[in-house]
């Protein structure tokens, strides 16, 4: 595990069975995520982007452990900044020893309306961390807590003896943040944290995580499948398709120069502010398989415009491609990434 690295996820394996039949055997299995591997640095944000359906909610779910996967590892760096912690394999640890960890990753759930007890109010929501942990603060500490975290979120303190149904969509996503730094985490998987919200609010939750990731030094991962959202707050970006990463890279390389076609046609229903800067819409054909029986060989190549040229169908319905690295900080699973002329968004000045 390199000395900068807080999460590091390898071969990530999740399926999920399909039972049957008049006595319910197993006779299918969907493969939700089949061999995802990537490493998330300390302080960093990495966006983790794909289409409904691609696996991005299951890996965050997996490497909180709120289900377990089938296979691979996710390492973790536990206590210190740095090469000094303790890196434990979250996929191994009993019930106990992970409860202890899970005080360093927390996560941001996608629906606040769902994930926020309805019968709890605001108080009892933001008390429920230490309680669990029995982390031995007496009254008046969890009190100054809550309101300095309810501070920390924008939110005042007089808030806390309502009820999540009191509040707006807005408002509910900020108690679950505050929520999730009830433990001062180190690391927070986030959800799709903004999807369910208004375009004026999603601007000001980003910039509140963005400004609290600075205050607390923490760690992102960010899933959403909105790659406008991603580039205003992710490092790098990761792009999944069924089940897959098809390409990582820094995010101001991977949106100037794509090197996977699933990402040039991504970028192309990227909105541009600028109306004399028109660009071409890429729609792909067909609808996305099912991950109960995915394609052969790479798995994008029945949507794929250029995998039809040449000889090239032949190798990539054949033979699936690898991650590997084409350049600095760029990973991508394409056989003819090095020669495909994808187009990005191009910045003005």
């Amino acid at each position: 595990m390199a000395d900068d690295a807080i999460l590091d996820v390898r071969g990530l394996v999740k399926h999920f069975p399909v039972y049957g039949g008049l006595l319910r055997r197993r006779i299918a299995e969907v493969k939700a995520v089949d061999g995802v591997s990537f490493t998330v640095r300390e302080g960093e944000t990495l966006g983790l982007v794909g289409e409904s359906g691609c696996g991005k909610t299951t890996v965050g779910r997996a490497i909180v452990r709120l289900i377990d996967p089938t296979g691979g590892r996710i390492l973790f760096r536990t206590g210190a900044a740095g090469a000094g912690g303790e890196v434990v394999d979250l996929t191994a640890l009993p019930t106990p020893k992970m409860k202890r960890v899970r005080r360093e990753i927390q996560m941001i759930f996608q629906d606040p309306n769902a994930s926020l007890n309805p019968r709890m109010t605001v108080r009892e929501i933001l008390k429920e961390p230490f309680v669990i942990h029995k982390l031995g603060y007496s009254r008046s500490e969890i009190d100054d807590r809550i309101a300095e975290l309810l501070k920390n979120v924008g939110l005042r303190s007089e808030y806390q003896n309502r009820y999540p149904h009191q509040f707006s969509g807005g408002q509910r996503q900020r108690i679950g943040i505050a929520r999730a730094l009830a433990l001062r985490p180190r690391l927070i998987v986030a959800d799709e944290p903004v999807s369910a919200l208004d375009v004026s609010v999603q601007g000001q939750v980003l910039n509140l995580l963005e400004d609290l990731q600075e205050k607390y030094k923490l760690t992102y991962l960010f899933i959403a499948h909105d790659l406008a959202v991603v580039e205003h707050i992710s490092d790098r970006v990761a792009v999944m398709y069924l089940g897959k990463i098809v390409e990582l890279a820094r995010s101001d390389d991977l949106y100037a120069n794509p090197k996977h076609p699933y990402t040039e046609a991504l970028l192309s229903a990227v909105p541009v502010p600028d109306p004399d800067q028109r660009r071409e819409r890429i729609v792909l054909q067909g609808s996305v398989p099912s991950p109960l029986d995915p394609p052969a060989g790479c798995r994008f190549h029945p949507r794929c415009p250029y995998a039809g040229r040449g000889n090239r169908m032949a190798k990539c319905a054949s033979q699936e491609p690898a991650l590997r690295q084409v350049g600095d900080g760029r990973w991508v699973a394409c056989h003819f990434a090095e020669e495909l002329k994808l187009r990005g968004i191009k910045r003005q000045g």
